[in-house]
C-alpha cells in the first residue's frame, strides 16, 4: 500500500494543488512533472536509463504534436469567429425560428450546442448558447441549461480527446469512439432531460420527442465513429439533430430562416471536414505518412487540424485584417503548455514503472468494482484538469497496462467519464459565469450544480459500463 501511495503521489499532488490550493492547472502539472522526476531519480520506480528516457521524450513529442496541431488552429478559428460576431449571429438565428420552449431546449442541448462544440471545442458553443438561453429563460435556468448543452465533450474539438485516448490506450480510434458512443448514450438522454426539467416542461409529447431525438443523436454518433472515426462524429451527430429541427421548422412555418452571413466559417469547416474525411476514406491518403514513436504513432494527414487550418487561412484572406498572432499566443500558451506537461507526466509514469502497483490494484478488481473505479478515477481526472484530453492522459495509461480482455470497453468508460466529468469543471463554469455576468450567489449555485452534474455523469457512465461489460463478452 505504501508503494502504491508513493508511486501515485505525483497525481495526488496535481489534484491537491488544483482543488485545495486553487492553483492553475499548468502550475499543478509542472509540479507533478517535477515530483515524478524527483521520485524517479530517488529510485521509487525502475532505474534511470537512456533508453527509457528516449522513449518518454519521443512518445511525448508525438502525442503533443498530434494535440497541438488541433488546439492551435482550433483556437485561431475561435478568435476569428468571435471577431466576426458569428456566435451571436447564430443565437439571433435560433430566435427567429419561432419554436416552442421544449423544441428550443432539445434543439439547443442535443443539436446546436454539440455541433458548435464538436467543431471547435474550448467552450465556444457557450458563446452562442448562454446569451441565447438567457433571452429565453431566467438567468439561473439559462446558465444550468448551457452547462447541460456541453454533452459532446469527449468529441469536442473534432474528437481530439478520443483520438488521444485511443493512442494512449493502444485501441483503434474508431473502436474507442464507437464504444464510447454507447457508454455515453444514457448521459446524452439524462442531460437533455435535466434541461427539460429546468425549463418546466411536463408534456408527454415533449418527453417523447426528447427520447426520439436522443436516440437519433446517439445512433448517428455511433455509426460515424464506427465507419469514419471520431473526428467528424460529434459534428455529424449535432448536424443530424439540427437538420431534423430545421425540417420541423420548415414544415410548421412553410419557410426556412436564412443562415446568418457572419457564421459562414462554420459551414465552410463542416464542408471541409466532410469532403476531407470522404476523400481519405476512399483513397487511403491519410495513412500515407505515419510518424512512429516508441509505443504510439500519428497520422498527420488525418488530423482535423488540417481542416481547421484551411478554414482559418480562408477567413484571414476574406477578413483582410491579418492573422491574430498576439491573440493566438495569449489564448494558446497555457492550454498547450498544460497538455504538454500532462502528457510528459503520463509518459514518465507509464514507461518508468510508476503504474505497476496501480495496475496490480486494478487487476484485483472485476465487473462492477472495476468499471466503477475506472469511471470514478477518469471522471475526477477530467473534472480536476478541466479537459477531456487532460483526464485521458492521467488515466488511459493505466487502462492500457491492464491485461483485461475488456480493455477497449474500459478505455471507453474512461474516455466518456473523463469528458463528462470535465463538463462540470471550474474552467467551463468560469466561462459561463463570465458570459452571464453572474453574481457571487449565482456563481456558487452554478459550481454546486456543475459538481453534482459531474458526479451524476460519472455514476451513469459507471452503470452503463458495468452493463456493457456483462452484455459484451470478452474475445477469446
Amino acid at each position: 500500500m505504501a508503494a502504491l501511495l508513493l508511486q501515485m503521489s505525483p497525481i495526488g499532488l496535481v489534484i491537491a494543488l488544483i482543488l485545495l490550493l486553487r492553483r492553475p492547472p499548468v502550475q499543478a502539472a509542472l509540479a507533478g512533472v517535477a515530483g515524478v522526476l524527483l521520485l524517479w531519480g530517488l529510485g521509487a520506480a525502475q532505474p534511470l536509463s537512456a533508453a527509457v528516457s528516449g522513449a518518454i521524450l519521443q512518445d511525448t513529442l508525438i502525442l503533443f504534436l498530434s494535440t497541438a496541431c488541433v488546439i492551435v488552429p482550433g483556437l485561431a478559428f475561435v478568435i476569428l469567429v468571435e471577431r466576426a460576431g458569428a456566435p451571436q449571429a447564430i443565437g439571433a438565428w435560433v430566435r427567429e425560428l419561432g419554436w416552442t420552449p421544449p423544441m428550443q431546449v432539445i434543439f439547443i442541448v442535443l443539436g446546436l450546442a454539440p455541433l458548435l462544440e464538436a467543431m471547435t471545442g474550448f467552450g465556444v458553443s457557450l458563446i452562442a448558447t448562454v446569451p441565447l438561453l438567457m433571452g429565453l429563460f431566467s438567468r439561473e435556468v439559462a446558465m444550468k441549461m448551457a452547462l447541460a448543452g456541453m454533452v459532446v465533450m469527449p468529441w469536442g474539438t473534432l474528437g481530439l480527446a478520443t483520438v488521444i485516448g485511443a493512442l494512449l490506450a493502444h485501441v483503434p480510434a474508431q473502436e474507442l469512439g464507437s464504444h464510447s458512443a454507447l457508454v455515453s448514450a444514457p448521459v446524452f438522454l439524462c442531460l437533455a432531460a435535466v434541461a427539460l426539467v429546468l425549463a418546466g416542461v411536463r408534456s408527454v409529447r415533449a418527453w417523447l420527442g426528447l427520447a426520439l431525438v436522443a436516440l437519433l443523436f446517439s445512433t448517428v454518433l455511433y455509426a460515424v465513429n464506427r465507419w469514419a472515426g471520431p473526428e467528424a462524429a460529434g459534428v455529424l451527430a449535432g448536424l443530424a439533430v439540427v437538420g431534423v429541427g430545421l425540417g420541423t421548422s420548415w414544415a410548421r412555418r412553410g419557410a426556412l430562416v436564412r443562415w446568418p452571413q457572419a457564421a459562414w466559417p462554420y459551414l465552410a469547416l463542416l464542408g471541409v471536414i466532410i469532403v476531407s474525411r470522404g476523400l481519405f476514406l476512399l483513397s487511403g491518403w491519410d495513412g500515407m505518412w505515419l510518424v512512429h514513436g516508441s509505443n504510439v504513432s500519428w497520422k498527420p494527414l488525418a488530423s482535423p487540424g488540417l481542416a481547421l487550418l484551411l478554414v482559418v487561412l480562408l477567413m484571414v484572406a476574406r477578413q483582410g485584417t491579418g492573422f491574430p498572432w498576439q491573440a493566438l499566443v495569449t489564448r494558446a500558451r497555457f492550454p498547450v503548455a498544460t497538455i504538454l506537461l500532462f502528457l510528459l507526466l503520463s509518459q514518465v509514469m507509464v514507461k518508468a514503472g510508476f503504474l505497476v502497483e496501480a495496475q496490480r490494484a486494478l487487476q484485483a478488481l472485476s465487473g462492477v468494482s472495476l468499471a466503477s473505479t475506472v469511471s470514478l478515477l477518469a471522471g475526477l481526472a477530467g473534472y480536476v484538469t478541466g479537459s477531456s484530453v487532460g483526464g485521458n492522459t492521467l488515466v488511459m495509461p493505466s487502462i492500457a497496462a491492464l491485461s483485461s480482455a475488456h480493455g477497449p470497453w474500459l478505455a471507453a468508460v474512461a474516455n466518456s467519464a473523463a469528458g463528462h466529468g470535465a463538463l462540470g469543471s471550474l474552467s467551463i463554469l468560469s466561462l459561463i459565469i463570465g458570459l452571464a455576468g453572474a453574481n457571487r450567489e449565482e456563481e456558487h449555485g452554478l459550481i454546486r450544480f456543475g459538481f453534482a452534474l459531474a458526479l451524476l455523469n460519472i455514476a451513469i457512465v459507471a452503470a452503463t459500463g458495468v452493463v456493457l461489460l456483462y452484455l459484451c463478452p470478452a474475445p477469446a
